[in-house]
C-alpha cells in the first residue's frame, strides 16, 4: 500500500508525550479504541508528502490517545511530529451501523430543504457530546432525525426540514 492509499484522517498529533518518543494524538474519530488495532499509519502535514509509521502501542489518555511509533524513541524526534495528521486507508475503517456516516463522507454534501431551497455544502462538522452539527454557508443543522430527513451519499445530498431559525439570511 502506498502513501496515496492513506486518505482518511483519524487524528492529529498535538504534542510529544513523555521522554520515550510517544506522542499525544487528538482523535477525529468516534472510535479512539481503533488506534490500538492499527499496525501503521501515514503521518503528514496537509498536502505535503508524508511517511508511513508502524504503531508499537496505543492507549487512551484523558480524551486523547498516546501512541508509540517504531523508530521514534526520544522527545526531540517525537516533537518533530507535532501538528501532523494521522491517516489510514479506507479499508481500515471501522464498520458503521445503519444511519451512521463518516465525517469525510458528509463534508462536501449539498444540503437542501424539503421545499428545495439550497443551503450550500457541508463545510464543517462541529462535534458535541449531544450531537454533531453540520455547518453550511447558510445554516447550522443539528445532525438529528428531527431535522435531517435524508442523507444520500450516492447523490451527494442531504435533505433537511426547514424550521424557524435554521437558515441564516
Amino acid at each position: 500500500m502506498g502513501e496515496a492509499d492513506y486518505n482518511v484522517i483519524v487524528g492529529e498529533i498535538v504534542s510529544a508525550f513523555g521522554r520515550r518518543g510517544e506522542v499525544k494524538v487528538w482523535p477525529v474519530s468516534d472510535f479512539p479504541e481503533h488506534f490500538g488495532e492499527l499496525e501503521e499509519v501515514c503521518v503528514r502535514r496537509g498536502s505535503t508528502g508524508g511517511r508511513i509509521l508502524r504503531i508499537e502501542k496505543a492507549r487512551p489518555h484523558k480524551g486523547a490517545v498516546v501512541v508509540k511509533f517504531a523508530g521514534i524513541d526520544d522527545i526531540s524526534t517525537a516533537e518533530t511530529l507535532r501538528g501532523m495528521e494521522l491517516r489510514i486507508s479506507k479499508r481500515e475503517l471501522m464498520p458503521l451501523e445503519e444511519n451512521e456516516y463518516y465525517i469525510h463522507d458528509i463534508i462536501g454534501l449539498d444540503v437542501e430543504t424539503t421545499e428545495g431551497e439550497h443551503l450550500g455544502k457541508v463545510r464543517e462538522i462541529l462535534r458535541s457530546p449531544a450531537h454533531d452539527v453540520y455547518v453550511t454557508d447558510r445554516a447550522m443543522i443539528p445532525a438529528v432525525k428531527e431535522f435531517i430527513t435524508t442523507i444520500d451519499l450516492d447523490r451527494r445530498k442531504i435533505v433537511v426540514r426547514s424550521v424557524e431559525g435554521l437558515i441564516q439570511e
